[in-house]
């Protein structure tokens, strides 16, 4: 190391530390940031914006037409590279800065890396009140950045350049690390980042990483075995850190050698593939009949990567009280949930160490034999749901259509709405690592922001595949101005707007809880006047997309046949009933607050019934 500086400003300094960090993927080495999406404003466009220029070819910045969006796209491309690459977003003071707390709010809950660089007001406080700046009359140092520290996993305001020498490595460290992955914040005053400063060229240095793959403990491993070996019915519930893990291969030849059920989270979807014999389906409130039914019978359940939330857990009614758990997890809070006999560590090397103590135990055949005939009955079911001809056109009927006709390694990408529940249910996993469903956050406007950032990781590794896109019509109005920006970058979507006239899915929560209609759907919004039906084909056609419109699941299949061979970006719409064709069956219990007291019979009714199977629920020991 030497004493060479080089003076930069702490905007230059920021991007030169990050064209300079690079991870090991499968032998390749590539760098860690895979650019960034960015609208620039008066906090970010004069520094920030004058250090990016210089970079364009090594750390591309896709412009964004909203700061949520491109959260989400960030989000969603840290899921389709497994947490091991990040992409920054760059947003001005203010608003812009502002509009980046919902879509961090879904990286922190998802524990997905994304780097927020973000303009903040003068550190001088020379010029102030300035534009868009929040005055808080006791405390001058809070702001709307401050905001951002519920939201983040590294949460730092620099203010002096030489700061970044220390919050950057910290930052990075953070949103590579298995445990503690998540979004992190740094906010960077104007006046800051045109600052300059004698920087160490050691600081500069090229870096190459490799993510942590901690090992659990041997008392842990022995803990775990004992429990295990004492079950008769044990299951496996594998969640979205297999994945992360790169454990899949893992996960399956321990529970192919000791005859275990496996069951899916939401974010697991897609760990094994829908026909392997031990795939009992995916388990909780959007889950299966057969997945529940393994569950509630399991006496033992060995939780993998996952943090357990409710519509895994129906609200910790899915599972029998004196079951036991054995939490597998890299992060500890998520191991040691429920009383779990934890094994804190990566999820690779764990279920490995697993694998190796339990050698040559297996468990009574009938168990699984059980598992298999209850997952044989609901593939029946799914193969009737999925089917089209005299009933009205549904959700399940689309993806059926879909399902079938896409490829092994295209990607799906839905959230929110009741979309989440009828993808996790009804889509057959073709190939491994391809379904994202974003439940964790359940966002509205996820999906098409979420497609493109998916998208432009996927055509890194993957270009001649898809990214298919199922959005309701009330997300697709809530954000849907990323089909413009998919134009514009080549990076083509398909994208299905499956129209049911509102937010139908809180409608069906709406009528469930014994409560009348009222301002989810259109049609019952008592202000909405003038009913007037949007034209998504058209609207997306002026985007620059191919847009048409079909009738019935057969026009649909042909339209995506269209939109697979076409070179840009497809906009399918299709009515869909509000009331016909749901999923009805695969449902465990959810805790909603109902009305303890009403005028509406129906609601005291509905209440009633609600809570009537609230014995159940686990009390967390």
């Amino acid at each position: 190391m030497t004493d060479a500086t080089i003076r930069l400003t702490t905007a230059q300094a920021t991007i030169r530390y990050l064209d300079n960090q690079f991870i090991e993927i499968d032998g390749e080495e590539l760098r860690v940031c895979g650019g960034g999406f960015g609208i620039f404003g008066h906090g970010n466009v004069t520094c920030l914006g004058e250090a990016l220029y210089g970079v364009q070819d090594t750390l591309p910045l896709y412009r964004g037409q909203n700061e949520q969006g491109m959260g989400f796209a960030a989000a969603a491309y840290a899921k389709q590279w497994l947490r091991q690459r990040f992409m920054f977003c760059t947003a001005s003071a203010g608003p812009g800065t502002a509009n980046l707390l919902t879509s961090a709010g879904l990286a922190h809950a998802n524990r997905l890396p994304m780097l927020m660089l973000c303009g903040d007001t003068f550190l001088t406080r020379l010029p102030d009140p300035v534009l868009q700046q929040m005055e808080h009359f006791n405390d001058p140092t809070f702001g709307v950045n401050d905001a951002f520290k519920a939201v983040s996993r590294y949460w730092d305001r620099i203010t002096h350049p030489a700061q970044i020498i220390q919050s950057l490595p910290n930052a990075l460290t953070t949103m590579l690390d298995p445990a503690d992955c998540g979004p992190a914040f740094i906010g960077l005053p104007q006046d800051v980042q045109g600052w300059a400063y004698d920087y160490p060229e050691a600081f500069f240095a090229k870096k190459v990483h490799k993510i942590r793959r901690q090992r659990p403990c041997e008392d842990e491993i022995a803990a775990a075995r004992e429990v295990i070996m004492n079950a008769k019915r044990p299951v496996i519930i594998a969640g979205g850190g297999v994945q992360y893990s790169r454990a899949v291969k893992e996960l399956t030849a321990l529970a192919e050698s000791h005859a275990i059920p496996v069951i899916e989270t939401i974010a697991g979807r897609a760990n094994m593939m829908a026909d392997h014999p031990l795939n009992i389906g995916p388990v909780g409130v959007t889950g299966s009949d057969s997945a529940n039914a393994v569950a509630e019978k399991a006496d033992v359940i060995i939780a993998v990567g996952t943090r357990l939330q409710d519509f895994t857990t129906g609200s910790w009614t899915a599972f029998a009280k004196e079951a036991r758990f054995v939490g597998v997890n890299v992060g500890r809070h998520d191991a040691m949930k429920h009383q779990s006999t934890p094994v804190i560590g990566d999820a690779k090397v764990a279920l490995t160490d697993l694998h190796q103590t339990l050698h040559g135990v297996t468990f009574d055949k009938a168990w699984v034999e059980f598992a298999q005939a209850e997952r044989a009955k609901w593939d029946a079911y799914v193969a009737d749901n999925v089917a089209h001809g005299n009933r009205p056109n549904s959700y399940a009927q689309a993806i059926g259509v879909v399902n079938d006709l896409c490829d092994p390694r295209d990607r799906v990408v839905a959230a929110a709405g009741g979309l989440p529940a009828e993808v996790t249910a009804n889509w057959r996993t073709k190939d491994i690592g391809t379904v994202d469903v974003e439940f964790g956050f359940s966002c509205m406007g996820y999906e098409i922001a979420g497609g493109w950032g998916a998208r432009i990781a996927q055509a890194q590794r993957e270009p001649e595949k898809d990214t298919i896109v199922f959005t309701g019509d009330g997300s697709y109005m809530m954000m849907n101005s990323d089909i413009y920006s998919s134009v514009l970058t080549q990076k083509k979507l398909i994208i299905l707007v499956l129209d049911n006239g509102g937010f139908a899915v809180i409608n069906k929560l709406q009528n469930n809880t014994g409560n009348e209609s009222f301002n989810n759907l259109i049609s019952d919004t008592p202000t909405a006047t003038h009913q007037v039906g949007v034209d998504f084909e058209a609207h997306a056609a002026a985007m620059g997309a191919n847009a048409e419109t079909v009738s019935n699941p057969a026009e649909l299949g042909e339209a995506f046949k269209r939109a697979k061979a076409a070179d840009k970006t497809s906009v399918i719409v299709m009515k869909v009933d509000a009331y016909e064709g749901w999923t009805t069956e695969g449902h465990a219990w959810w805790e909603v607050g109902t009305p303890e007291v009403s005028e509406n019979e129906k609601v005291r009714d509905a209440h009633t019934d609600w809570e009537s199977t609230r014995d159940k629920q686990r009390k967390g020991v």
